[in-house]
């Protein structure tokens, strides 16, 4: 009865844990079908047996083996994600200076033209002995 009561406690725990994962994922899954190809596939949770004290117990026990694969694939998947969302970020970045660079010059280059042209007319119109 001990390890019910506590297979009880732990299958809850395990249960916040991993619906709190779940409810993270589950509305950006829906939107890509990015998989981490270097993790192997995702393991599949058991189904549970309490016919008898036996198969509770078995049911344990696979249940303890799949958590322990879940938060192993589940580290190796963030860790993929994470390299590839900064790879992408670093590209973006590299982009976005690219394309600053190419607006600013073209600000500094018209602000240049106004600041001629607005001397060019002064300078007339002085000349012309306009104020």
């Amino acid at each position: 009865m001990r390890r019910c009561v506590a297979a009880s406690r732990k299958a809850v725990l395990f249960g916040v844990v991993f619906s709190g994962i779940a409810a993270v994922g589950s509305a950006s899954a829906a939107e890509a079908a990015w998989t981490a190809s270097k993790c192997g596939a995702e393991p599949q949770a058991p189904a549970v047996k309490a016919a008898t004290v036996a198969q509770y117990n078995e049911s344990v026990d696979r249940v303890t083996a799949y958590e322990k694969a879940a938060r192993v694939y589940n580290a190796c998947v963030a860790a993929q994600a994470n390299r590839e969302e900064t790879a992408i970020s670093q590209e973006a970045s590299t982009r976005i200076s690219h394309v600053h660079a190419g607006s600013a010059a073209v600000q500094s280059h018209i602000a240049a033209s106004f600041q001629a042209l607005s001397s060019n007319l002064a300078a007339a119109s002085r000349k012309l002995g306009h104020h």
